[in-house]
């Protein structure tokens, strides 16, 4: 499902990038081929989560997750500015965005801290519920106030599945709304995009523009879609087609009929994934099979409410089929994580007794034939 999923990515990619590559660029392939390197080394990274033993994994998020935390800081002082927010660090020819890297450990540490939460002492729990705090804090400091929201809600289910207090849920959830408002209340952009996203057509070509040209090109879709690579909104007319925006193209392309079967696809894979936490033996697999299935899926419904108008428009690519490094890295490590919780509920993982007791049943039943 995996490979399909990044299949599909390259295919739509092609199509919703080439017009803007070609003029941009000089190479209607400019951002594919691009994309495809980022995939091999994507696919590295998945190949790593599937073979490491997650209790390596579950020690390197501390760590990890506190030198994602620094960068954050970092994109605030000497970081790259686009469209008004902070979010790369540039080192040479690559972009990193911290933020989207940081998603696969926050997943790993959260579950680590969740799962023997009723064992670990005050002090610990009140040090990394901090780390989480700054951490959210910093990327709403970017400002990037989809990213943050992501990460707190990530962090809430994965708290709720692993039976805290329903007091200290509804506690935090009413903290984090609080946030929320207080954010949109300072900042002047993101108010501007709830209030617009309500009624864009009252601003069709200022606040509203972009929602207009997505929504525009979802319902020229119609029922079966122009057909692949004949979107005429990618032509420049929608922005950010390649990435925020990717589904509005593909909308367009496959119509009524292929968006449901994408939806249907995605909860599928929320389906299985479930059923892959149903089947781990330890609270923490559990927890980061929850959580993998929560990013994956989670994220992209997100990005789909954002581009049909269901939500108020924020900068949250769609996984695996978005155009960018960092989001691929990202998706495909988590992806890694997921897979790895299912061999080990499995004891499929190598050197486990389950599957050496295979083995020799395996090799038996051949000498005995």
């Amino acid at each position: 499902m995996v490979a399909l999923w990044c299949l599909l990515g390259l295919a739509v990619l092609g199509s919703a990038s080439w017009w803007v590559a070609a003029r941009e660029m000089g190479d209607a392939t400019y951002y594919l081929k691009r994309q495809a390197l980022w995939l091999i080394a994507s696919w590295g990274l998945l190949y790593l989560g599937l073979r490491i033993n997650l209790r390596r994994w579950l020690r390197l998020a501390a760590p990890a997750l506190l030198i994602g935390m620094v960068l954050i800081a970092l994109t605030l002082v000497i970081g790259s500015t686009v469209n008004g927010a902070s979010r790369w660090l540039v080192i040479g020819p690559i972009q990193i965005q911290p933020t989207e890297l940081i998603k696969p450990f926050l997943v790993l540490q959260g579950a680590s801290l969740f799962s023997h939460w009723n064992r670990i002492a005050a002090d610990q729990k009140l040090i990394w519920l901090g780390v989480f705090a700054v951490t959210l804090g910093l990327i709403l400091k970017q400002p990037n106030l989809s990213t943050a929201s992501l990460c707190g809600i990530l962090l809430w289910l994965m708290a709720l599945g692993s039976g805290l207090p329903l007091w200290a849920m509804l506690g935090s959830a009413g903290t984090g709304l609080a946030v929320a408002i207080g954010s949109i209340s300072i900042n002047d952009y993101q108010r501007v995009r709830v209030t617009s996203f309500l009624n864009p057509w009252t601003d069709a070509q200022g606040d509203g523009y972009q929602l207009v040209q997505s929504l525009l090109a979802i319902g020229s879709g119609g029922l079966w879609g122009e057909g692949f690579g004949l979107s005429t909104q990618k032509l420049q007319y929608l922005p950010i087609q390649s990435t925020d925006f990717i589904f509005a193209v593909f909308a367009e392309e496959f119509g009524y009929v292929g968006s449901v079967v994408l939806l249907l696809f995605l909860l599928l894979f929320g389906f299985v994934g479930l059923r892959v936490a149903l089947s781990c033996r330890s609270n923490q697999q559990r927890l980061v099979a929850l959580g993998c299935t929560t990013l994956l899926v989670g994220q992209s419904i997100l990005n789909i409410a954002v581009a049909s108008g269901a939500m108020p428009t924020t900068g949250l690519p769609l996984p695996m089929i978005s155009y960018g490094g960092n989001s691929l890295l990202s998706s495909l490590l988590t992806a890694g994580l997921l897979l790895r919780c299912s061999l080990e509920g499995a004891g499929l993982e190598p050197g486990h007794p389950r599957r050496q007791q295979r083995q020799r049943a395996g090799r038996e039943s051949v000498s005995i034939g």
